[in-house]
């Protein structure tokens, strides 16, 4: 049983064929199901305010990929679980205090993150991306064909730290937010913005692009600039559950449940 196994998924606008879906699952390392125990149910906390992938629904219920991927973790596992809603910065806390047993809130892993909780096997990572007008000549990136060329990017940001690394000889336009960016980009006034990948797949696929610009090359995922990526946190010590969550991501990629999952929620694929 999921408390919120009634959400819907929103519409799917695409198809496997159109849209590459990340693998971060090894085929000849298939993880063995543990032995779960006395376990019964996970109760899993996340928060409401992350669309697409934490949000509340009409009815307030928590729904998003996120919470479709627990309900599909749970029903793999066939045990009962819990969502509860908290505030992003209360999870960690909370999961220590034993609140709950898993975080499933887009927590990126890094070595903070990891000194607070155990976490699973990643299961996304937001790449940086380019994206250009749909006229634009420009069908591929590097720092050759790109040279010379104004790139909007927020200032301060990881993404403009790596332009000035490995794209130096771009004209680089730092721009105060990701609004910014996205306008510099569909008005002309830049000819590529260089921006984080899932919020670039939300933008290309809403209203507000106007259906004006396209991703081009890419992705990029140096993790030194980008992250590790994004795991289910879990208290420390539970190992139990660690490897039952990383037994049940496994089945759902090998099942295709995560790739439906990701067709649903990205119809314009952040890869």
């Amino acid at each position: 049983m999921f408390s919120v196994s009634g959400a819907a998924l929103p519409p799917s606008h695409a198809n496997a064929q159109e849209i590459y879906v990340p693998r971060f699952w090894d085929p000849k390392r298939r993880p063995e199901k543990p032995n779960l125990g006395r376990m019964t149910q996970i109760r899993f906390m996340t928060e409401d305010d992350f669309p697409p992938f934490h949000f509340r629904g009409p009815n307030g219920l928590p729904i998003g990929f996120n919470i479709d991927l627990a309900r599909a973790i749970c029903e793999e596992l066939a045990l009962a679980c819990t969502v509860q809603v908290r505030r992003f910065d209360t999870l960690l806390p909370a999961l220590d205090q034993g609140a709950g047993d898993a975080v499933i809130a887009s927590i990126a892993i890094t070595p903070e993150t990891r000194a607070k909780a155990d976490f699973t096997d990643r299961y996304y990572r937001t790449p940086a991306r380019f994206a250009a007008k749909k006229d634009s000549p420009l069908k591929d990136i590097s720092p050759e064909l790109i040279a010379g060329k104004s790139v909007a990017v927020v200032a301060g940001s990881a993404h403009e730290a790596y332009l000035r690394t490995f794209f130096a000889e771009t004209a680089i336009k730092s721009l105060p937010d990701m609004a910014a960016v996205l306008s510099a980009v569909k008005s002309g006034e830049a000819d590529l913005a260089f921006a984080d990948g899932i919020a670039l797949a939300v933008w290309l696929n809403g209203a507000d692009s106007a259906n004006c610009c396209a991703f081009r090359g890419g992705p990029f995922t140096e993790s030194r600039y980008f992250g590790e990526g994004v795991g289910i946190a879990v208290r420390k010590g539970n190992d139990t559950l660690v490897r039952a969550l990383n037994y049940a991501l496994y089945r759902l990629w090998e099942r295709g449940v995560f790739t439906d999952l990701y067709l649903r929620y990205f119809p314009v694929g952040f890869y």
